[in-house]
Protein backbone atom coordinates (compact mmCIF):
# COMPACT_ATOMS: atom_id res chain seq x y z
CA UNK A 1 0.00 0.00 0.00
CA UNK A 2 1.30 3.46 -1.09
CA UNK A 3 2.21 6.49 1.36
CA UNK A 4 -0.55 8.43 -0.89
CA UNK A 5 -3.63 5.82 -0.60
CA UNK A 6 -2.59 5.04 3.44
CA UNK A 7 -3.33 8.97 4.28
CA UNK A 8 -5.84 9.31 6.20
CA UNK A 9 -9.04 11.00 5.56
CA UNK A 10 -9.56 14.29 7.09
CA UNK A 11 -11.79 14.32 9.43
CA UNK A 12 -14.11 16.88 7.95
CA UNK A 13 -15.49 20.37 7.80
CA UNK A 14 -17.97 19.92 10.45
CA UNK A 15 -15.14 18.70 12.91
CA UNK A 16 -13.00 21.90 11.69
CA UNK A 17 -16.11 24.23 13.05
CA UNK A 18 -16.22 22.78 16.09
CA UNK A 19 -12.88 22.83 16.88
CA UNK A 20 -12.71 26.58 15.68
CA UNK A 21 -15.35 27.50 18.34
CA UNK A 22 -13.58 25.22 20.96
CA UNK A 23 -10.59 27.49 20.45
CA UNK A 24 -12.35 30.80 21.45
CA UNK A 25 -13.98 29.00 24.45
CA UNK A 26 -10.49 27.89 25.20
CA UNK A 27 -9.02 31.36 24.88
CA UNK A 28 -11.85 32.67 26.96
CA UNK A 29 -11.74 29.28 29.81
CA UNK A 30 -7.58 29.95 30.19
CA UNK A 31 -7.80 33.86 30.40
CA UNK A 32 -10.85 33.28 33.05
CA UNK A 33 -9.15 30.35 34.76
CA UNK A 34 -5.91 32.54 35.21
CA UNK A 35 -7.52 35.96 36.20
CA UNK A 36 -9.92 34.59 38.95
CA UNK A 37 -7.23 33.00 41.74
CA UNK A 38 -5.02 36.37 40.89
CA UNK A 39 -8.11 38.51 41.48
CA UNK A 40 -8.92 36.09 44.62
CA UNK A 41 -5.66 36.93 45.60
CA UNK A 42 -6.32 40.99 46.32
CA UNK A 43 -9.31 39.92 48.09
CA UNK A 44 -7.71 36.94 50.52
CA UNK A 45 -4.37 35.27 51.20
CA UNK A 46 -6.20 32.49 52.95
CA UNK A 47 -4.84 29.32 51.56
CA UNK A 48 -8.34 27.76 52.27
CA UNK A 49 -10.51 30.41 51.03
CA UNK A 50 -8.24 30.15 47.65
CA UNK A 51 -8.42 26.72 47.38
CA UNK A 52 -12.45 26.80 47.78
CA UNK A 53 -12.75 28.67 45.08
CA UNK A 54 -11.01 26.32 43.02
CA UNK A 55 -13.24 24.00 44.24
CA UNK A 56 -16.40 25.82 43.39
CA UNK A 57 -15.10 25.48 39.78
CA UNK A 58 -16.19 21.93 39.98
CA UNK A 59 -18.91 21.75 42.25
CA UNK A 60 -21.66 22.11 39.00
CA UNK A 61 -20.42 19.09 38.12
CA UNK A 62 -21.69 17.78 41.16
CA UNK A 63 -25.19 19.49 40.91
CA UNK A 64 -25.52 20.00 37.35
CA UNK A 65 -23.65 17.17 35.61
CA UNK A 66 -26.54 14.86 35.13
CA UNK A 67 -29.33 17.62 34.62
CA UNK A 68 -26.64 18.98 32.08
CA UNK A 69 -26.21 15.62 30.03
CA UNK A 70 -30.13 14.80 29.99
CA UNK A 71 -30.92 18.13 28.30
CA UNK A 72 -28.21 17.52 25.69
CA UNK A 73 -30.15 14.31 24.73
CA UNK A 74 -33.17 16.04 23.93
CA UNK A 75 -32.26 19.05 22.81
CA UNK A 76 -29.80 21.04 19.78
CA UNK A 77 -26.43 20.42 21.10
CA UNK A 78 -25.48 23.46 19.00
CA UNK A 79 -27.96 26.00 20.95
CA UNK A 80 -27.60 24.30 23.97
CA UNK A 81 -23.94 25.30 23.53
CA UNK A 82 -24.43 28.60 22.63
CA UNK A 83 -26.68 29.52 25.42
CA UNK A 84 -24.07 28.15 27.86
CA UNK A 85 -21.21 30.53 26.56
CA UNK A 86 -24.00 33.20 26.32
CA UNK A 87 -24.25 33.15 30.26
CA UNK A 88 -20.45 32.59 30.92
CA UNK A 89 -20.10 35.99 28.63
CA UNK A 90 -22.74 37.84 30.91
CA UNK A 91 -21.10 36.60 33.93
CA UNK A 92 -17.92 37.41 33.10
CA UNK A 93 -18.98 40.98 32.39
CA UNK A 94 -20.30 41.18 35.74
CA UNK A 95 -17.25 40.08 37.64
CA UNK A 96 -15.55 43.10 35.40
CA UNK A 97 -18.33 45.25 36.90
CA UNK A 98 -18.10 44.41 39.77
CA UNK A 99 -14.18 45.60 39.91
CA UNK A 100 -14.76 48.37 38.34
CA UNK A 101 -17.22 50.01 40.80
CA UNK A 102 -15.09 48.27 44.21
CA UNK A 103 -17.90 46.12 45.08
CA UNK A 104 -16.37 42.63 44.13
CA UNK A 105 -15.72 40.77 47.48
CA UNK A 106 -14.54 36.47 48.03
CA UNK A 107 -18.22 35.47 48.55
CA UNK A 108 -19.64 36.95 45.56
CA UNK A 109 -16.31 35.97 42.95
CA UNK A 110 -17.52 32.64 44.27
CA UNK A 111 -20.99 32.97 43.39
CA UNK A 112 -19.65 33.92 39.86
CA UNK A 113 -17.34 31.20 39.50
CA UNK A 114 -20.18 28.61 40.13
CA UNK A 115 -22.04 30.18 37.17
CA UNK A 116 -19.10 30.10 34.99
CA UNK A 117 -18.90 26.32 36.31
CA UNK A 118 -22.62 25.75 35.32
CA UNK A 119 -22.05 27.04 32.04
CA UNK A 120 -19.50 24.75 31.64
CA UNK A 121 -20.70 21.92 32.51
CA UNK A 122 -23.45 22.24 29.30
CA UNK A 123 -20.58 23.24 26.47
CA UNK A 124 -17.66 20.93 27.47
CA UNK A 125 -20.62 17.93 27.65
CA UNK A 126 -21.60 19.14 24.28
CA UNK A 127 -18.82 19.50 22.61
CA UNK A 128 -17.71 15.53 23.78
CA UNK A 129 -20.64 14.34 22.46
CA UNK A 130 -20.65 15.98 19.36
CA UNK A 131 -17.58 14.77 18.15
CA UNK A 132 -18.35 11.04 17.64
CA UNK A 133 -21.05 12.58 15.55
CA UNK A 134 -19.06 14.33 13.25
CA UNK A 135 -16.03 11.65 13.07
CA UNK A 136 -16.00 7.91 12.58
CA UNK A 137 -14.99 5.36 15.21
CA UNK A 138 -11.52 4.97 13.73
CA UNK A 139 -10.98 8.48 14.11
CA UNK A 140 -11.95 9.13 17.62
CA UNK A 141 -8.35 9.51 19.45
CA UNK A 142 -7.00 11.68 16.49
CA UNK A 143 -10.12 13.27 17.02
CA UNK A 144 -9.83 13.95 20.79
CA UNK A 145 -5.94 14.26 20.61
CA UNK A 146 -6.25 17.34 17.98
CA UNK A 147 -9.07 18.74 20.37
CA UNK A 148 -7.09 18.48 23.53
CA UNK A 149 -3.80 19.86 22.01
CA UNK A 150 -5.77 23.12 20.94
CA UNK A 151 -6.79 23.64 24.34
CA UNK A 152 -3.38 23.08 25.56
CA UNK A 153 -1.89 25.58 23.01
CA UNK A 154 -4.60 28.14 23.43
CA UNK A 155 -4.83 27.87 27.33
CA UNK A 156 -1.77 27.28 28.32
CA UNK A 157 0.60 29.10 25.68
CA UNK A 158 -1.97 32.22 24.63
CA UNK A 159 -4.71 32.67 27.12
CA UNK A 160 -2.78 32.27 30.53
CA UNK A 161 0.28 34.12 29.96
CA UNK A 162 -1.79 36.99 28.39
CA UNK A 163 -4.35 37.08 31.81
CA UNK A 164 -0.97 37.36 34.02
CA UNK A 165 0.32 40.37 32.07
CA UNK A 166 -3.40 42.00 31.44
CA UNK A 167 -3.87 41.41 35.56
CA UNK A 168 -0.67 43.18 36.27
CA UNK A 169 -2.06 45.66 33.85
CA UNK A 170 -6.03 46.37 35.13
CA UNK A 171 -7.47 43.57 37.34
CA UNK A 172 -11.12 44.09 35.11
CA UNK A 173 -9.22 43.77 32.22
CA UNK A 174 -8.80 39.83 32.28
CA UNK A 175 -12.59 39.67 32.62
CA UNK A 176 -13.66 42.18 29.54
CA UNK A 177 -11.33 39.60 26.92
CA UNK A 178 -12.57 36.23 29.15
CA UNK A 179 -16.61 37.21 28.12
CA UNK A 180 -15.46 38.46 24.43
CA UNK A 181 -14.36 34.82 23.83
CA UNK A 182 -17.51 33.49 25.22
CA UNK A 183 -19.46 35.53 22.96
CA UNK A 184 -17.64 35.02 19.89
CA UNK A 185 -17.74 31.19 20.71
CA UNK A 186 -21.45 31.23 21.55
CA UNK A 187 -21.70 32.74 17.98
CA UNK A 188 -19.50 29.92 16.04
CA UNK A 189 -21.13 26.91 17.67
CA UNK A 190 -24.10 27.55 15.86
CA UNK A 191 -22.19 27.07 12.26
CA UNK A 192 -21.85 23.67 13.34
CA UNK A 193 -24.01 20.79 10.74
CA UNK A 194 -27.35 20.75 11.95
CA UNK A 195 -27.49 16.97 11.37
CA UNK A 196 -24.26 16.07 13.83
CA UNK A 197 -25.68 18.26 16.79
CA UNK A 198 -29.21 16.59 16.12
CA UNK A 199 -27.85 12.92 15.11
CA UNK A 200 -28.41 12.03 19.06
CA UNK A 201 -32.02 13.11 18.77
CA UNK A 202 -32.52 10.09 16.24
CA UNK A 203 -30.21 7.31 17.96
CA UNK A 204 -27.75 7.35 14.70
CA UNK A 205 -23.61 7.98 14.30
CA UNK A 206 -21.50 8.36 11.42
CA UNK A 207 -21.00 4.13 11.53
CA UNK A 208 -23.78 3.40 12.81
CA UNK A 209 -25.73 1.18 10.53
CA UNK A 210 -28.97 2.00 11.84
CA UNK A 211 -31.18 4.26 14.05
CA UNK A 212 -32.00 3.10 17.46
CA UNK A 213 -34.90 4.41 20.28
CA UNK A 214 -33.14 6.74 22.43
CA UNK A 215 -33.30 5.21 25.50
CA UNK A 216 -34.69 6.11 28.95
CA UNK A 217 -32.21 7.45 32.17
CA UNK A 218 -32.62 3.92 33.84
CA UNK A 219 -31.32 1.82 30.61
CA UNK A 220 -27.95 4.25 30.48
CA UNK A 221 -27.45 4.05 34.53
CA UNK A 222 -28.01 0.29 33.39
CA UNK A 223 -25.45 0.69 30.83
CA UNK A 224 -22.99 2.11 33.03
CA UNK A 225 -23.63 -0.11 35.79
CA UNK A 226 -23.42 -3.35 33.92
CA UNK A 227 -20.34 -2.55 31.90
CA UNK A 228 -17.76 -3.98 34.53
CA UNK A 229 -14.82 -2.40 32.65
CA UNK A 230 -16.26 1.09 32.40
CA UNK A 231 -17.77 1.03 36.32
CA UNK A 232 -14.15 0.14 37.71
CA UNK A 233 -12.84 2.79 34.87
CA UNK A 234 -15.12 5.42 36.66
CA UNK A 235 -14.09 4.79 40.17
CA UNK A 236 -10.02 4.69 38.83
CA UNK A 237 -10.73 8.06 37.62
CA UNK A 238 -13.28 9.60 40.24
CA UNK A 239 -10.74 8.88 42.73
CA UNK A 240 -7.71 10.20 40.53
CA UNK A 241 -9.31 13.23 39.83
CA UNK A 242 -9.52 14.02 43.45
CA UNK A 243 -6.04 13.35 43.80
CA UNK A 244 -4.92 15.55 41.30
CA UNK A 245 -7.18 17.91 42.68
CA UNK A 246 -6.16 17.65 46.09
CA UNK A 247 -2.84 18.54 45.05
CA UNK A 248 -3.39 21.43 43.34
CA UNK A 249 -6.21 23.76 44.85
CA UNK A 250 -3.71 26.36 45.92
CA UNK A 251 -1.07 26.19 43.60
CA UNK A 252 -0.85 30.05 42.78
CA UNK A 253 -0.03 30.50 46.12
CA UNK A 254 2.63 28.25 45.85
CA UNK A 255 4.00 29.77 42.76
CA UNK A 256 3.11 33.43 44.71
CA UNK A 257 4.29 32.02 47.52
CA UNK A 258 7.11 29.43 47.71
CA UNK A 259 8.67 30.09 44.07
CA UNK A 260 8.36 33.60 45.14
CA UNK A 261 6.90 34.90 41.50
CA UNK A 262 5.26 38.01 40.56
CA UNK A 263 1.57 37.89 39.48
CA UNK A 264 2.36 38.79 36.02
CA UNK A 265 4.96 35.99 36.00
CA UNK A 266 2.13 33.33 37.17
CA UNK A 267 0.89 32.89 33.46
CA UNK A 268 4.25 32.67 31.35
CA UNK A 269 5.50 29.63 34.21
CA UNK A 270 1.54 28.23 33.92
CA UNK A 271 2.62 27.92 29.65
CA UNK A 272 6.03 26.15 30.69
CA UNK A 273 3.53 23.52 32.52
CA UNK A 274 1.87 23.72 29.15
CA UNK A 275 4.46 22.46 27.24
CA UNK A 276 4.73 19.26 28.71
CA UNK A 277 0.60 18.86 28.22
CA UNK A 278 1.07 19.82 24.52
CA UNK A 279 3.43 17.35 23.54
CA UNK A 280 1.60 14.74 25.53
CA UNK A 281 -1.91 15.59 23.62
CA UNK A 282 -0.04 15.58 20.29
CA UNK A 283 1.52 12.34 21.08
CA UNK A 284 -0.81 10.48 22.61
CA UNK A 285 -2.69 9.01 19.71
CA UNK A 286 0.47 8.10 18.33
CA UNK A 287 1.32 6.04 21.28
CA UNK A 288 -1.87 4.14 21.14
CA UNK A 289 -1.41 2.99 17.76
CA UNK A 290 2.04 1.83 18.38
CA UNK A 291 1.91 0.40 22.20
CA UNK A 292 -2.06 0.07 22.55
CA UNK A 293 -4.37 2.02 24.96
CA UNK A 294 -3.89 -0.11 28.02
CA UNK A 295 0.05 0.19 28.18
CA UNK A 296 -0.71 3.86 27.29
CA UNK A 297 -2.92 4.38 30.47
CA UNK A 298 -1.03 2.65 32.59
CA UNK A 299 2.26 4.41 32.06
CA UNK A 300 0.45 7.46 31.58
CA UNK A 301 -0.92 7.77 35.05
CA UNK A 302 2.38 6.81 36.80
CA UNK A 303 4.38 9.65 34.95
CA UNK A 304 1.26 12.06 36.10
CA UNK A 305 1.55 10.67 39.89
CA UNK A 306 5.13 11.05 39.71
CA UNK A 307 5.52 14.65 37.88
CA UNK A 308 2.78 15.91 40.68
CA UNK A 309 4.82 14.14 43.77
CA UNK A 310 8.16 15.52 42.60
CA UNK A 311 6.96 19.45 42.88
CA UNK A 312 6.01 18.80 46.22
CA UNK A 313 9.92 17.60 46.77
CA UNK A 314 11.23 20.69 45.52
CA UNK A 315 11.43 24.44 46.69
CA UNK A 316 13.37 25.22 43.63
CA UNK A 317 11.19 27.22 40.33
CA UNK A 318 12.93 25.25 37.73
CA UNK A 319 13.28 22.13 39.46
CA UNK A 320 9.23 22.01 40.11
CA UNK A 321 8.12 23.54 36.58
CA UNK A 322 9.87 20.61 35.35
CA UNK A 323 8.13 18.35 37.34
CA UNK A 324 4.29 20.04 36.69
CA UNK A 325 5.47 19.92 32.51
CA UNK A 326 5.79 15.93 33.41
CA UNK A 327 2.58 15.35 35.36
CA UNK A 328 1.40 17.44 32.99
CA UNK A 329 2.24 14.92 29.88
CA UNK A 330 0.99 11.97 31.61
CA UNK A 331 -2.52 13.64 32.04
CA UNK A 332 -2.62 14.93 28.94
CA UNK A 333 -1.66 11.64 27.12
CA UNK A 334 -4.39 9.93 29.52
CA UNK A 335 -7.30 12.04 28.14
CA UNK A 336 -6.69 11.24 24.30
CA UNK A 337 -7.48 7.75 25.01
CA UNK A 338 -9.67 7.75 28.33
CA UNK A 339 -12.13 9.88 25.86
CA UNK A 340 -12.08 7.96 23.27
CA UNK A 341 -12.62 4.70 24.84
CA UNK A 342 -15.91 6.23 26.32
CA UNK A 343 -17.41 8.10 23.37
CA UNK A 344 -16.64 4.13 21.39
CA UNK A 345 -18.19 2.04 23.87
CA UNK A 346 -20.93 4.39 25.18
CA UNK A 347 -24.13 4.36 22.37
CA UNK A 348 -24.47 8.06 21.02
CA UNK A 349 -28.22 8.27 21.75
CA UNK A 350 -27.31 8.45 25.61
CA UNK A 351 -23.98 9.63 25.33
CA UNK A 352 -25.00 12.93 26.75
CA UNK A 353 -26.57 11.44 29.98
CA UNK A 354 -23.95 8.78 30.09
CA UNK A 355 -21.17 11.94 29.80
CA UNK A 356 -23.32 13.66 32.64
CA UNK A 357 -23.24 10.86 35.31
CA UNK A 358 -19.37 9.58 34.14
CA UNK A 359 -18.45 13.38 35.01
CA UNK A 360 -20.42 13.85 37.86
CA UNK A 361 -19.37 10.96 39.90
CA UNK A 362 -15.32 11.44 38.28
CA UNK A 363 -15.70 15.37 39.65
CA UNK A 364 -18.33 14.89 42.61
CA UNK A 365 -15.11 14.66 44.92
CA UNK A 366 -13.25 16.82 43.60
CA UNK A 367 -14.49 19.98 45.72
CA UNK A 368 -14.20 18.51 48.64
CA UNK A 369 -10.67 17.17 47.95
CA UNK A 370 -9.42 20.29 46.64
CA UNK A 371 -10.67 22.00 50.11
CA UNK A 372 -9.32 19.84 52.02
CA UNK A 373 -5.91 20.28 50.13
CA UNK A 374 -6.24 23.84 50.73
CA UNK A 375 -6.03 22.88 54.28
CA UNK A 376 -3.14 20.67 54.26
CA UNK A 377 -1.62 23.57 52.51
CA UNK A 378 -2.08 25.79 55.44
CA UNK A 379 0.82 23.17 57.02
CA UNK A 380 3.31 23.44 54.13
CA UNK A 381 2.27 24.49 50.34
CA UNK A 382 4.05 21.73 48.92
CA UNK A 383 2.62 18.88 50.86
CA UNK A 384 -1.19 18.75 48.94
CA UNK A 385 1.30 17.57 46.14
CA UNK A 386 3.54 15.08 47.55
CA UNK A 387 0.06 13.31 49.08
CA UNK A 388 -1.66 13.73 45.83
CA UNK A 389 1.24 12.32 43.62
CA UNK A 390 1.70 9.33 45.79
CA UNK A 391 -2.04 8.30 45.89
CA UNK A 392 -2.08 8.64 42.22
CA UNK A 393 0.99 6.31 41.61
CA UNK A 394 -0.48 3.67 44.40
CA UNK A 395 -3.92 3.99 42.36
CA UNK A 396 -2.20 2.85 39.08
CA UNK A 397 -0.53 0.16 40.61
CA UNK A 398 -2.82 -1.52 42.17
CA UNK A 399 -5.33 -1.10 38.63
CA UNK A 400 -2.48 -2.10 36.47
CA UNK A 401 -4.80 -5.21 35.47
CA UNK A 402 -7.75 -2.74 34.68
CA UNK A 403 -5.75 -0.54 32.49
CA UNK A 404 -4.09 -2.69 30.31
CA UNK A 405 -7.39 -4.49 29.76
CA UNK A 406 -8.86 -1.20 28.04
CA UNK A 407 -6.72 -2.51 24.46
CA UNK A 408 -9.97 -5.21 24.53
CA UNK A 409 -12.10 -2.41 24.64
CA UNK A 410 -13.67 0.45 22.02
CA UNK A 411 -12.17 -0.82 18.84
CA UNK A 412 -13.23 0.09 15.75
CA UNK A 413 -15.09 -2.77 13.77
CA UNK A 414 -12.60 -2.74 10.95
CA UNK A 415 -8.85 -1.40 10.97
CA UNK A 416 -8.19 1.55 9.02
CA UNK A 417 -4.76 -0.19 7.44
CA UNK A 418 -2.85 -3.44 8.10
CA UNK A 419 0.62 -2.58 8.11
CA UNK A 420 2.24 -0.48 11.15
CA UNK A 421 3.62 2.06 9.12
CA UNK A 422 0.12 2.86 7.79
CA UNK A 423 -1.27 2.46 11.52
CA UNK A 424 1.28 5.03 12.18
CA UNK A 425 0.54 7.68 9.78
CA UNK A 426 -3.52 6.83 10.58
CA UNK A 427 -2.80 8.57 13.72
CA UNK A 428 -0.76 11.62 13.15
CA UNK A 429 -1.90 14.64 14.54
CA UNK A 430 -0.99 17.05 12.56
CA UNK A 431 0.57 20.63 14.19
CA UNK A 432 -0.30 23.20 12.16
CA UNK A 433 -3.95 22.07 13.39
CA UNK A 434 -2.91 22.64 17.12
CA UNK A 435 -6.87 21.63 24.41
Amino acid sequence: MSRQAAKPAGLGGGFGRLWTAAIASNLADGIGRTAVPLIATTLTRDPALIAGLTAVTFLPWLLFGIPAGMLLDRVDRRVAMAVANGLRFAVAALVALLIATDDLTIWSLYGCVLLFGLGETVFDNATTTVVPSLVSRDQLDRANGRMQSAEIVVQNFIATPIAGFLFAAAIALPMWLTGSGFLISALLVLTIPVAAARAHLFGARPDDEEAAPRPGMSAVVRFLWDDRFLRKMIILTSITASALAFAQGSVVLLLLQTYALPASLVGVVTAGVGVGALVGALLSSRFVARFGRGRVMLVSMLISGLGILGVGLTGNVVAGVLAYAIGAFGVAVWNVPWGALRQAIIPGAMLGRAMGIVRTIGWGLTPVATVLGGFVARVDLRLPFVIGGAIVVVLALIATRLLLSAAHYGQPAAPVSTSPDDQNQNQTISEGTAS
